[in-house]
């Protein structure tokens, strides 16, 4: 079946148009990293934690993203989230997880210290009629990938609540509006004491994941990290 699809669909990279693959290697070392920032200033921080002074109670304790949203990774995110081109989520977890064993970020070490014990993967979520629409949540798919991936436990335990509009091409304060209170935890879920890989695909200004981390934090979460691909 895989090899008939092969045949049909050829994979291409998205980056150079090569066949036979998703993300050739040249353009994966492409990839610009972006400087590692408080989540909350947006200032730079070491390991992108959220620097002491900025903390609050209900907020983020850091972020981390793979890279810049631009060039290869920007097209191989679009693709994976408007074309439907599932399989450049793994691809996209392979190249996170190679990234993370070569640099051991700080949010990494933070996990092993426990073994992985405590840490849930959570992705942010699709409003049904988006996701029913879309066929698929990007940042769920990928958030499942890399739990498997970091021996990690992954639910699906935030919910949409309301209907939202895009945040693309709103200002910040429009974004932050256009989210409050749109998420809510479902009861079938306990994350009280638990810490959290928040996971979503582009982080701009942060309102959504800050808006889940409040949402999380107030069911009892005691940390919550901001994982993305791009920013």
């Amino acid at each position: 079946m895989n090899l008939l699809l092969d045949l049909l669909f050829p994979k291409k990279c998205v980056g150079c148009g090569k066949f036979d693959t998703h993300f050739c290697q040249d353009c994966v070392s492409n990839i610009l990293q972006a400087d590692l920032v408080c989540p909350s200033c947006e200032k730079l921080a070491i390991g992108g934690q959220t620097h002491p002074i900025c903390k609050k109670r209900f907020g983020l304790d850091g972020l981390w993203s793979l890279g810049i949203y631009r060039g290869s990774l920007r097209e191989a995110i679009k693709q994976l989230k408007y074309s439907r081109v599932q399989g450049l989520a793994e691809t996209l977890v392979d190249i996170l997880v190679e990234y993370w064993a070569k640099y051991q970020p700080f949010v990494l070490e933070q996990i092993k210290r426990n073994r992985g014990e405590g840490w849930v993967v959570i992705p942010v979520p699709l409003h049904w009629w988006r996701a029913n629409n879309r066929g698929f949540n990007q940042s769920s798919l990928f958030g499942q990938m890399l739990s498997k991936k970091l021996g990690l436990d992954y639910c699906d335990s935030l919910k949409r609540i309301r209907y939202t509009s895009s945040q693309v091409g709103l200002k910040r304060g429009d974004r932050k509006n256009n989210v409050r209170d749109a998420f809510s935890l479902n009861t079938k879920y306990s994350i009280h004491n638990t810490n959290v890989l928040l996971i979503d695909d582009v982080w701009t200004t942060g309102s959504t994941l800050k808006e889940c981390c409040y949402a999380l934090k107030r069911a009892g979460a005691k940390k919550v990290w901001a994982l993305t691909l791009a920013k």
